[in-house]
């Protein structure tokens, strides 16, 4: 039998584990994942508990590990990796060309595409330029959190897996079409400095940013009177007529929660806590308060 590889992060590996060892457990030869202490749930113990359950092999990437089989997927991995005589098949969060690189799933969002998908390719020397094996994609409502983004695409994600191993287990030779290298996009890497919202961009922009940055990341944040928070959680409201236009600074309080000035817009902060503890802050005690 035609066995693969399996090389699993997060969510999105998790339930692609949970897809192969409900109806290809024999297929899967091998699991390498590892943990990711940039978010708040890294799905780790989950796939390892699924692992020993199953009585599949598995290993962190820091140990060593061999890999045998023709076929190798890579699920939400952020490594580069150097195998030999092996095809491997990446599985990245946008639909190629547009999105390579890093966060695209975040950068859709933040763009406001009305599509959200995968695709799978084959590996390359440069990232994300392999011939694409296959894609799919599912409309997105807005407003739309990370999270329920990742259910989404969680859902792509299996749907891929499923069609490409029904290939491999019948023997079947796994192609990809070249990318349109006029339609490429690029994704940059994000870190902390990108988490802090710009107070200056509209509400709308404002909403979907906080949304996009949300669990299982850390949050989007922000200064408030000069200790750092972070804002979870956010409504747009309808602008008024501000004389002396500050942005940043609280207009109102509704209900203990600041309604915060924007370019343009209003947003109410309806998830406010602190960045070390994750204490909630709300309701806010202090009227003259400026996020910046």
């Amino acid at each position: 039998m035609n066995k693969i590889s399996f090389f699993l992060m997060g969510q999105k590996g998790y339930e692609v584990l949970k897809y192969m060892s409900t109806h290809h457990r024999e297929a899967v030869d091998i699991v390498i994942a590892s943990e990711d202490k940039s978010i708040q749930k890294d799905f780790y113990e989950d796939i390892k508990n699924l692992c020993a359950k199953e009585g599949i092999p598995f290993y962190n990437r820091r140990e060593e590990y061999t890999i045998k089989t023709e076929y190798a997927f890579a699920v939400a991995w952020r490594w580069l990796l150097y195998l030999r005589d092996v095809e491997l098949i990446i599985f990245h969060d946008s639909l190629l060309p547009k999105y390579r690189g890093f966060n695209p799933l975040v950068s859709c969002l933040l763009n406001k595409e009305s599509r959200i998908g995968v695709s799978a390719l084959f590996a390359s020397e440069k990232f994300d330029c392999g011939d694409v094996v296959g894609q799919t994609s599912v409309p997105v409502k807005y407003p739309m959190t990370l999270q329920q983004a990742i259910d989404q695409v969680c859902t792509c994600y299996v749907f891929l897996v499923r069609d490409i191993v029904d290939k491999i287990l019948s023997g079947e030779k796994i192609l990809g079409q070249p990318q349109n290298e006029e339609k490429v996009t690029y994704s940059l890497w994000r870190d902390k400095e990108d988490y802090r919202i710009d107070w200056s961009r509209d509400s709308d922009y404002i909403e979907r940013f906080v949304d996009a940055l949300g669990f299982p990341y850390n949050g989007a944040s922000s200064l408030m009177n000069g200790r750092l928070v972070r804002v979870l959680g956010v409504e747009q409201l309808p602008d008024v007529k501000i004389e002396n236009r500050d942005i940043g600074k609280v207009i109102f309080k509704q209900d203990g929660k600041p309604v915060v000035v924007c370019g343009k817009g209003l947003v109410k902060i309806h998830h406010l806590v602190e960045n070390d503890t994750r204490d909630n802050i709300l309701p806010l005690r202090r009227f003259r308060t400026r996020f910046k």
